[in-house]
């Protein structure tokens, strides 16, 4: 008898992660503190191309289909007003975002998958073991 194997993780479709991103960063344009980093870093131009990036990197994260080649880490790091401080908003309205569109074990997903994501931009982006005091 062979071993049972763990079921495949649920696939998202292209019109779940558009609903996700679109949804979310609606609602990060117009937060208090998050929408102004925001315009700055993208402009106002700029969202469209920004809004596909984000497509694509979430269709890698969540389907692992490769589409997205960019480097968020080094992204981040030349943000204007980062500070660690902005990740709890943001993973506050992911979270909300994701209990809305998804049933609780995608949410679940897509939300640990969120958190993984924070902590390693948090570390990439801030932590400078080198750094002097």
């Amino acid at each position: 008898m062979f071993p049972a194997m763990a079921a495949p993780p649920p696939q998202f479709t292209d019109a779940e992660i558009d609903a996700l991103v679109e949804t979310f960063y609606a609602r990060v344009r117009r937060h208090h503190r998050l929408g102004p980093i925001f315009e700055t870093a993208v402009g106002p131009d700029g969202w469209p191309a920004h809004m596909a990036t984000l497509k694509d990197f979430w269709s890698s994260v969540l389907n692992t289909t490769g589409r997205y080649k960019g480097q968020p880490v080094t992204v981040h790091q030349h943000v204007e007003g980062l500070t660690e401080g902005l990740f709890m908003p943001w993973l506050n309205l992911f979270h909300q975002t994701c209990v809305e569109l998804f049933d609780a074990p995608r949410a679940a997903i897509v939300g640990q998958k969120a958190e993984r994501i924070a902590r390693s931009l948090k570390l990439g982006v801030f932590f400078k073991p080198d750094a002097v005091a």
